[in-house]
């Protein structure tokens, strides 16, 4: 992953430059498009949401879109004109990006108020990006208030927080809010696929799976993680090496476990847990992966609720061949036990012993 400048992170090589190019934010993208399309675009935007998922990446398309002089037929900056070309080389003098988590007194919020009464120079707007707003002072909030309730014609604001909570009702009041979604497991392994292709990688299905569950929900982790993975593994990233590489617990593991627990094989699943705690695991995260195993198992009992497995395919019907075999009471009291001991592996004094235990009394569930 080198460019002629040097190597560029995922994140900021991939970054979404049209609405389109934006993962698993469609209900956002589309509306922000007709509202340019039909030219009612409000003169302040909120967009909130968990870190990682757009917000900022919207803002500047956003921004960009709103001043581009040609814009596409399908609403997105041309990328040619005058107003683009300076958005792309760092220099519009039309769109102003604030970080409020470093200038967030009253007196970077008076200044930025100064350069809202001056007109745009190229554009119909003059945009200030306001990232991580929740963080400015309730002075600045208050110094800023004013001008965000009656601002000039060619003013617009894209605020954006990770904390919608912190912000002031009388802020809220006098935005168009737009709540950004954690991006599903497969909108961002499909992704990542993408990037793959084109950086010349051959990558597992699985493999990308695992690593778009590690990111919990935030692309900008997932492409850090991706791009770690690659230093780790070279052009080839397997299912093996990114749970070598990520510490995780392979799925070998717990489905080992039911087919023992079936099999009243108490012997086996002591051995299977000395084996993991051999490895650097703890009892905690062994203990949450066997929930989350039951819990698939469950899942995968019926199709209406398979999409509910945000897994690969080759690990998905792994588990529905396994949910074949067991019936689901047997899954329902496993789960009930596995969260019981889970809730109090923490106060628990011999923790080994207590997910012994745990093991051992779903082996004897047949008995009941």
């Amino acid at each position: 992953m080198e460019e002629s400048t040097g190597f560029v992170v995922s994140a900021r090589k991939y970054r979404p430059q049209t609405f389109d190019d934006v993962v698993g934010q469609y209900h956002i993208t589309s509306t922000l498009r007709n509202a340019i399309h039909t030219n009612k675009i409000a003169h302040a935007f909120l967009f909130c949401g968990p870190r990682g998922v757009g917000k900022t990446t919207c803002a500047r398309i956003l921004a960009k879109t709103l001043n581009c002089l040609r814009p596409t037929n399908n609403i997105d900056p041309c990328n040619k004109c005058d107003s683009c070309n300076a958005f792309n080389e760092s220099h519009s003098f039309n769109i102003h990006e604030l970080d409020a988590a470093s200038n967030n007194k009253v007196d970077e919020m008076r200044a930025l108020i100064e350069q809202v009464r001056i007109p745009p120079q190229l554009g119909k707007y003059s945009i200030f990006i306001i990232d991580e707003v929740h963080m400015l002072t309730t002075q600045a909030f208050n110094a800023f208030l004013k001008t965000l309730e009656e601002p000039p014609a060619h003013a617009v604001f894209i605020l954006a927080t990770t904390e919608k909570h912190k912000i002031l009702p009388t802020i809220l009041s006098r935005c168009q809010i737009f709540d950004f979604h954690r991006i599903t497991i497969d909108d961002m392994a499909n992704h990542l696929a993408k990037i793959a292709v084109k950086e010349g990688v051959d990558a597992e299905p699985d493999a990308l799976h695992i690593i778009a569950q590690k990111a919990d929900g935030s692309l900008r982790d997932a492409l850090s993680i991706f791009d770690r993975i690659v230093s780790f593994a070279g052009t080839k990233i397997t299912y093996k090496n990114v749970i070598d590489n990520l510490t995780i617990l392979d799925y070998d593991y717990f489905f080992k476990v039911a087919d023992w627990t079936i099999e009243e094989n108490y012997t086996a699943l002591l051995q299977l847990f000395n084996e993991v705690l051999s490895n650097g695991f703890d009892g905690q995260h062994f203990l949450s992966g066997l929930a989350e195993h039951f819990r698939n198992l469950l899942v995968a009992k019926d199709a209406a609720t398979y999409s509910l497995m945000e897994l690969g395919e080759a690990t998905r019907q792994r588990y529905i061949s396994q949910a074949s075999a067991i019936t689901p009471t047997f899954i329902i009291e496993a789960l009930k036990i596995v969260n019981q001991f889970e809730l109090d592996y923490r106060t628990a004094n011999n923790k080994r012993l207590q997910v012994e235990i745990c093991l051992l009394q779903l082996a004897g569930l047949k008995k009941k």
